[in-house]
């Protein structure tokens, strides 16, 4: 028998930490396809929880059940701030998604979450994508982030990008007075599946983009359409590059106390999740004079694109409820300043009140 006793951490986490009061961790696991998942809810307050599915080589168990829980309890205060009728949920598939992921194995994952009957509606995250979830949806109705041939809405990442733009704007407006990034110099970490998408923004506002990225195909993929990019051999190098703008759009935890006190940029604003490596480093931000735009904030145009897929997908409708994150950033802004506290304290605030009203959508019915 497996020792498990190594697994107490977690549970202090959920039941005695601040962090926690997570509503429902579900471990997966089917032995024939090699599936070893984490569903983690945090809560489900304003409807169904809904929040995307990471297939990541988690260095320990603990680590992966760590980070589910940490991007469950994100996905609460992004989709309550971004207007939805849900609540916060999140998965994680442990394994390599470049050796390990076959269509067993993710019809399985699809069984597990569909069990949940409905608590929880997943999509795409980091090393799971479209077709992938076109799979999934095969034995769980509750799937998003699907291809439009298979009714859903594509790839979310294409709002995301959009949201983040504009919380760039909201954040240019407040620092600079001009709601534009023209003239600005923008350093982005990671050019993935939303990274890409910010580049085409920001040229096309006039700014000039330095970039790094761990692989080296998408760093390629973005200079052969964009020779007039620059870039840097790593995120420590871009840190310290002179910028107005420093946009993590990688993995989480990429504000730590080293990178805070190298930052040139005056502004922060990414796709990441979870950008702020422990508590306290908002403050240091700001002490510094450096305006963080919260990522959760920002980051939320995927979620709402894939929401909208729930209700018959219509892009148009969808884009301009991601366009409104500039007015939801601008008013987080202002509601730290009137409060003296860093954006990233009155977002909380904010997102928790709207939680705490408890106004599920109306055909909410939990099993």
């Amino acid at each position: 028998m497996t020792d498990v006793t190594d697994t107490g951490s977690v549970i202090a986490k959920l039941f005695r930490s601040e962090q926690g009061g997570h509503e429902q961790v579900v471990l997966c696991q089917d032995r024939a396809s090699g599936l070893k998942a984490v569903v983690a809810l945090h809560s489900t307050a304003l409807g169904p929880a809904l929040g995307g599915t990471r297939f990541f080589p988690y260095a320990s168990d603990e680590e992966a059940v760590a980070d589910a829980l940490n991007l469950a309890r994100g996905m609460s205060y992004k989709n309550a701030l971004a207007g939805l009728d849900h609540g916060g949920g999140k998965a994680v598939i442990i394994g390599d998604p470049d050796t390990d992921k076959t269509e067993a194995l993710l019809l399985a994952y699809g069984r597990a979450v569909a069990s949940l009957g409905g608590r929880y509606v997943t999509a795409c995250d980091v090393g799971t994508y479209v077709a992938d979830m076109d799979v999934v949806a095969r034995e769980n109705r509750w799937t998003t982030g699907r291809s439009p041939e298979n009714g859903g809405a594509g790839d979310s990442s294409v709002l995301t990008a959009w949201g983040v733009y504009q919380g760039m704007r909201a954040a240019a407006r407040v620092q600079w007075g001009q709601a534009s990034l023209r003239g600005r110099r923008v350093g982005i970490a990671g050019v993935g599946k939303v990274g890409k998408h910010l580049v085409e923004h920001l040229l096309e506002d006039g700014a000039e983009v330095v970039l790094t990225d761990v692989r080296a195909a998408a760093v390629e993929a973005v200079t052969a359409r964009h020779p007039e990019v620059s870039v840097v051999s790593d995120a420590e190098v871009l840190v310290r590059t002179p910028l107005d703008v420093y946009a993590p759009c990688a993995l989480g935890g990429a504000l730590d106390d080293k990178t805070v006190a190298a930052l040139t940029a005056t502004v922060v604003c990414g796709a990441a999740n979870n950008q702020l490596a422990h508590t306290g480093v908002e403050k240091d931000l700001a002490d510094r004079g450096i305006l963080y735009a919260p990522d959760y904030v920002v980051n939320a145009g995927g979620v709402i694109q894939v929401a909208d897929e729930l209700h018959g997908f219509d892009f148009d409708r969808a884009k301009a409820k991601a366009t409104r994150i500039y007015d939801t950033t601008l008013a987080i802004f202002e509601r730290a300043s009137a409060d003296g506290v860093p954006p990233a304290v009155a977002a909380d605030r904010l997102a928790e009140q709207r939680m705490a009203d408890r106004t599920p959508a109306d055909e909410w019915l939990r099993p």
